[in-house]
């Protein structure tokens, strides 16, 4: 029996001979919810993924889609889902058109649900401009936007993306995410797993966020509630030439200061505390003589990501 959300993974684990990619992982992905799903390299992220899609087989544990466990009965786990997990590949001689007839075809869809349903999605991924051209003509952003529309085909529930703006310029990136937003923005009944490394695209997509390393669950919680967090600050204090072991070690002795260390010209503090805090190391900071000339704050996910991956070490 599961609670009812579309995605819930319970004790699962996955076994490469002695190396253990997922590790007794739980997490329960939320109706409607558009989750970021991070970890470094390594992390099992892409092992649970592939699991959730029957790509791999688990060692041990469950994991259902819509009530079904994949592990045990996929076809019907499956049939609500779309998914981007690996790269994606085409007949490089058809057209996005196409693709998308060919996909509508293989689930069964009536042809004016087809016809209705590649309109739709071909201006949604922002391909109406190129929905006659050759796939073998298309750059890498383009096809993954075309994977992405084949994906959301069937009018899924859930949709499971890995990496969707690996390998991606700039430009790709940024028109990868524009279409993510678009497809959040008018959907109402979807839930969304997503893996990614891009921590900012995650902070602005997702609404929660779930966190791994080393196969093993460190965080799932919403997004505003890790971002707003004063639990985890990372802070760069630029210093007027190279900072010296002293001048580290006088700032790693200071009220709620958790480790201080040089890196590039700068020293990189953790400190627990709000922006009052904030305001009094500075302060403190300065009264030390440390030729201090700049202050950034990092990203506030890229702080707790940062800080619960050291203390997984």
């Amino acid at each position: 029996m599961t609670g009812g959300n579309p995605i819930e993974i319970m004790d699962l684990r996955k076994e490469y001979k002695r190396f253990v990619a997922v590790d007794d992982l739980t997490l329960k992905v939320e109706k409607n919810s558009f989750t970021g799903f991070l970890g470094p390299n390594g992390a099992g992220k892409s092992t649970t993924l592939k699991i959730l899609t029957n790509l791999i087989n688990a060692t041990s544990g469950s994991a259902f889609i819509n009530g079904s466990d994949v592990t045990k009965e996929y076809k019907t786990a499956l049939i609500g889902v779309g998914s981007v997990v690996e790269t994606p590949e085409f007949y490089l001689y058809l057209t996005p058109r196409e693709m998308f007839s060919y996909t509508g075809e293989v689930f069964g869809m009536s042809r004016e649900s087809i016809s209705a349903q590649t309109d739709a999605l071909l201006s949604d991924v922002k391909m109406t401009d190129w929905a006659d051209k050759r796939l073998g003509t298309f750059s890498k952003g383009m096809k993954q936007r075309v994977a992405l529309g084949i994906a959301l085909m069937n009018d899924p529930s859930v949709v499971i993306l890995d990496e969707p703006t690996s390998g991606l310029d700039p430009r790709g990136v940024a028109e990868m995410r524009d279409v993510l937003k678009g497809i959040r923005s008018r959907s109402r009944n979807l839930t969304m797993l997503m893996s990614s490394h891009i921590l900012h695209e995650v902070a602005d997509l997702c609404d929660r966020v779930a966190l791994i390393n080393r196969g093993e669950l460190l965080l799932h919680d919403r997004m505003d509630a890790v971002t707003g967090s004063n639990k985890a600050r990372r802070i760069s204090l630029r210093t007027v030439g190279e900072p010296t072991e002293e001048a580290v070690s006088r700032i790693s002795g200071l009220a709620g200061v958790e480790g201080a260390e040089a890196a590039g010209g700068a020293i990189d503090v953790r400190f627990t505390g709000g922006d009052g805090d904030q305001l009094r190391l500075f302060n403190e900071v300065c009264s030390l003589g440390i030729g201090v000339f700049d202050l950034h704050e990092e990203d506030a996910l890229e702080s707790v990501y940062l800080s619960l991956i050291a203390e997984s070490r």
